[in-house]
């Protein structure tokens, strides 16, 4: 570049008429200007070795000479032409990099963003069974990620090195107004005192009892509503349902309330909007480098965000406020409520001190909504997807329904019941679901296995990231530094045929059934839905037993038809819902098409 810069000025000064550069006696030098140039430069020879180079008043004046005659359009392409040069340089490093392309200060933002409606499906095109390791590149506020599928990588990060991969700062302040200090977005010693208590909580079998009671309850509620569809014909989103149904029941079991989503008017319910959408907003923060500028201006997205969290705020803080009085006001020392919020804020009254300290109001508010992101927004879409999957395989619908007869042993008279219009009688659905206790669903293997298989394909967090403590080698040989995301993606771990064989993307329950029939989970690290490692979920057993009471429900007495033309597609957010809900019809079951066969059969009848 700098030769041609030389060569356009020597040329312009001679189509000029100026003379050409003198020597150091001032005369006219007839020798040429590749041998006066280094010459008056202060090279001492006229090879030009930059290893004898020293500054003169010559050549700061040759220097000066060059650059006033450079014009503006020649800087331009100099510039254009160094930056040309320069990107090649960079690209073709790049290319040698597993993932999307990546540019300059903006990463791989243009392919995220172009990509952003299937993201998901994006980042499974990235992997491949030899490629299971791939670098991301977000905006320079967010710098650079390592995404795997690779088994002993996701071991590595989530269990043998985790100390090294906590949740980390970054992500965590991009869903801190959400979640606060909650369990999900904590560290170090506040992290391990959260889980120590939440786990003594949630292993209790009171909680569990409780929960089974609300759970048929619930989902004896949703079916109900089920019924009312089924007379009219009428379509209407499930997703919809569930979620409601879902927020009801974490409601009551974390804080005692009831929200009445699933009331006979299904009203509109503010707090659960607003959740949803400091949800989305949270997220959509990953590829928007200005929201910290619009949150400091109280404008567009982040302005909608803070009046959302206010909803929230004055929610939970009315639900604190409320428990912390009754408690306090209670005369019966060994009253305890059933629900998680009395006994957390029991033991901030009776407990140890240093539980007390912890949970401050701010830190039970926190508490609060990363336990309903837990248990309502994961088990709701979950089962939108399973529902899905039975509208696409009723063969697998049929199935289930064989299992549920052959567990609680009905006779097969007691499945007729029905309203003249043809829907199940409100007391043969209630008669039924008292069947269903928690030793009962545990005995349900198919269903299980059902919807595991519908978390392989579709798993309600579909991908998690930590952030690098310390450089560190991952055991695929993959280099990672300081600070970087290292993330796993477990909607694509579920689709890569290396992992689940040439069916990878076909649903078939079979796959997680032993010979016996019964069910046989899958390696830890290779389903990841749950996470793996200690920060393994918390929810898992109580997340199979809604679903599975939910599901057995309504599968016992509704077949589920997609609504002809739906288009049924993800959003892009933390949680895998679906962007335009699940639009079904539902119609009775045909029980007479049903073959009741006898619980010794049946294992050798499910695929």
């Amino acid at each position: 570049m700098c030769i041609y810069a030389i060569e356009s000025i020597f040329v312009s000064s001679q189509r000029s008429g100026l003379d050409p550069p003198r020597s150091e006696f001032g005369k006219q030098s007839s020798l040429p200007l590749h041998l006066t140039a280094p010459r008056a430069m202060g090279l001492n020879d006229s090879s030009g070795s930059l290893l004898n180079f020293h500054v003169t008043s010559e050549s700061v004046s040759l220097l000066t000479y060059f650059v006033s005659r450079v014009s503006t359009l020649e800087w331009c392409v100099t510039l254009v032409s160094a930056f040309l040069v320069w990107l090649w340089w960079y690209r073709h490093a790049q290319s040698k990099v597993a993932g999307p392309k990546r540019w300059p200060l903006i990463g791989s933002t243009f392919e995220l963003v172009a990509n952003w409606d299937r993201m998901h499906d994006w980042l499974q095109e990235q992997f491949s069974n030899e490629q299971k390791t791939i670098l991301l590149a977000f905006a320079a506020h967010l710098g650079d990620a390592v995404y795997t599928v690779d088994p002993a990588n996701v071991e590595y990060v989530l269990k043998t090195n985790f100390a090294n991969y906590p949740k980390g700062e970054m992500q965590c302040n991009l869903v801190r107004e959400l979640f606060g200090v909650g369990i999900f977005t904590t560290d170090g010693d506040l992290w391990k005192e959260q889980r120590r208590v939440s786990s003594y909580e949630f292993s209790s079998r009171t909680l569990r009892e409780f929960s089974t009671d609300v759970f048929r309850e619930y989902g004896v509620k949703l079916v109900l509503h089920l019924a009312r569809f089924a007379e009219s014909t009428q379509a209407f989103d499930l997703q919809d349902l569930c979620m409601r149904m879902t927020l009801d029941t974490t409601c009551r079991i974390g804080f005692g309330v009831e929200q009445g989503c699933l009331a006979p008017s299904l009203p509109n319910v503010p707090f659960s909007q607003c959740f949803d959408e400091v949800n989305y907003i949270s997220f959509h923060r990953f590829i928007d480098p200005l929201w910290k500028f619009k949150r400091a201006l109280n404008i567009g997205s982040e302005r909608r965000l803070k009046e959302c969290v206010k909803t929230l705020d004055d929610f939970t803080y009315d639900v604190i406020g409320n428990k912390r009085q009754k408690i306090t006001s209670s005369t019966n020392k060994d009253e305890k409520g059933a629900d998680l919020l009395s006994r957390f804020t029991d033991l901030c009254k009776n407990g140890e001190k240093q539980i007390g300290k912890m949970y401050t109001d701010t830190a039970l508010r926190d508490m609060i909504l990363n336990f309903i992101i837990a248990g309502r927004d994961t088990t709701a879409a979950t089962l939108s997807w399973f529902f899905y999957m039975m509208t696409c395989h009723p063969d697998v619908g049929d199935k289930i329904v064989e299992e549920l007869y052959t567990v609680t042993q009905q006779p097969a008279a007691d499945h007729q019941h029905t309203h003249p219009a043809g829907s199940p009688a409100e007391e043969t659905i209630e008669e039924f679901s008292k069947l269903l206790t928690y030793e009962t669903l545990g005995n349900l293997h198919y269903l299980h296995a059902a919807l595991s298989e519908t978390l392989r394909l579709f798993p309600a967090v579909s991908a998690d990231a930590k952030q690098a403590a310390h450089d560190d080698v991952l055991p695929d040989g993959t280099v990672v530094k300081k600070g970087d995301m290292v993330g796993y993606v477990p909607y694509s771990m579920g689709r890569l045929t290396s992992l689940w064989g040439d069916d990878a993307l076909d649903f078939k329950p079979g796959r997680w059934l032993g010979k016996n029939g019964h069910f046989e989970p899958q390696p830890l690290f290779k389903f990841t839905a749950f996470q793996a490692g200690p920060r393994t979920c918390l929810g898992k057993d109580s997340a199979y037993l809604q679903m599975k009471m939910t599901a057995a429900l309504a599968m016992r007495f509704f077949s589920f038809h997609l609504v002809p033309g739906h288009p049924v597609q993800y959003q892009t957010m933390l949680i895998l819902h679906m962007l335009h809900g699940l639009q079904v019809t539902v119609t009775p079951r045909s029980y007479s098409l049903i073959q009741v066969v006898q619980a010794n059969s049946i294992v050798g009848s499910l695929p």
